[in-house]
């Protein structure tokens, strides 16, 4: 596999590519939205309504610049006509059951969207006729947690002890079907597709108000003048700001985009090792950070299960993609806070959210 030689986004390849974003109304897929609107892409996306009230992707008024489709991902009819209406260069498949702990409440339908979704969206691109690369975005809790003290790597085996980590290791297999059976890279020049999957670490950043989550649980007890209660203060997370795996994402759409099959291929997107913290520690440093008014306690009721130690490992995307975290654990944890203090003061958050995509862009590793 050739080493692509990306140490920065390339302006030029993104200004007028058509991408189409599945999940486009969650904190994550807001974020991808400005970012690719920041490097002159154009738009279009595939969701349901944002789900938490208040949401980034409302108030950063995205539908000012993204075509956007309001819609379930399990519905391929309506997706299907969506992505031909797009007619993109670039898929970019983020919708999904994204929360540990709902999962247990609802498995079923965790299960529907997050694996059916992808097959869907395998499906609408099987069908169309213009899209190059395809990308699906996993997690890091798709891998068979074995509580290892090194990271996983791309080749290991696939898993998960709850409904969501499950259902994402099987989005894991769906894909890898679909690149076998429809878009085998040996046979690239007959349909032309791309397709590889993303998998991140545990992602934070300004704007998520998402429920059972650290950082907007944080930002909930802020706002109430209330101690943030924290349920499994030893867990060690790859914690790392959502611009890190976006950026990942886009640098391999590129790679795949360019080179087409050689980079069709599961992809770790991780913070740096010495990155990996405990909850407590990042609740620690960002009630340092916030300064009066901040706490936290430990709830010390029963919880469901979730893994203690998970850690990626990202030497394939350094060394192929030359794709590296340009932001420390840190620097992160500042922008967030400086993200929720705009917002507690009414700022436009559009605004802080540009500042702070063209801040990373001028990042060094």
């Amino acid at each position: 596999m050739e080493i692509m030689e990306i140490a920065t986004l390339n302006k030029s390849f993104w200004k007028g590519k058509k991408v189409f974003v599945t999940g486009h109304t969650g904190f994550k897929g807001s974020w991808l939205c400005m970012f690719l609107n920041h490097l002159g892409a154009e738009v279009s996306g595939y969701a349901l309504e944002p789900i938490s009230k208040p949401n980034l992707y409302t108030l950063c008024n995205i539908d000012s610049f993204a075509h956007s489709t309001i819609g379930d991902i399990r519905d391929l009819e309506k997706l299907q006509q969506a992505l031909v209406e797009a007619n993109p260069d670039i898929v970019i498949h983020m919708a999904a059951q994204a929360l540990v702990r709902l999962s247990y409440q609802i498995p079923v339908e965790t299960f529907a969207v997050n694996v059916m979704g992808t097959v869907n969206i395998m499906e609408a691109v099987r069908h169309s006729s213009n899209v190059k690369a395809v990308i699906n975005v996993t997690t890091d809790k798709c891998y068979d947690n074995k509580e290892w003290v090194w990271g996983y790597r791309e080749n290991e085996s696939l898993g998960g002890y709850d409904p969501y980590s499950g259902s994402k290791g099987c989005s894991e297999l769906v894909t890898s079907a679909y690149r076998n059976s429809f878009f085998n890279p040996n046979k690239f020049s007959e349909h032309g597709v791309a397709v590889a999957s993303g998998r991140a670490g545990n992602v934070i950043g300004g704007g998520d108000w998402a429920e059972d989550r650290l950082i907007p649980d944080f930002v909930r007890a802020i706002q109430n003048n209330q101690k943030i209660i924290i349920r499994s203060p030893k867990a060690i997370r790859p914690w790392q700001h959502v611009l890190e795996p976006l950026s990942g994402y886009l640098v391999l759409a590129e790679a795949l985009f360019n080179k087409g099959t050689d980079f069709a291929q599961a992809w770790n997107f991780g913070p740096n090792d010495s990155d990996a913290k405990p909850v407590e520690w990042i609740v620690d440093a960002m009630c340092n950070k916030w300064g009066k008014g901040a706490g936290y306690a430990i709830d010390t009721n029963p919880q469901p299960h979730e893994a203690t130690y998970l850690k990626l490992d990202c030497s394939k995307a350094k060394t192929y993609l030359n794709w590296y975290p340009r932001w420390s654990l840190d620097k992160a944890l500042d922008s967030i806070v400086y993200f929720t203090k705009a917002y507690l003061d009414k700022k436009s958050l559009k605004n802080i959210c540009e500042q702070q995509i063209e801040t990373y862009l001028h990042s060094s590793f």
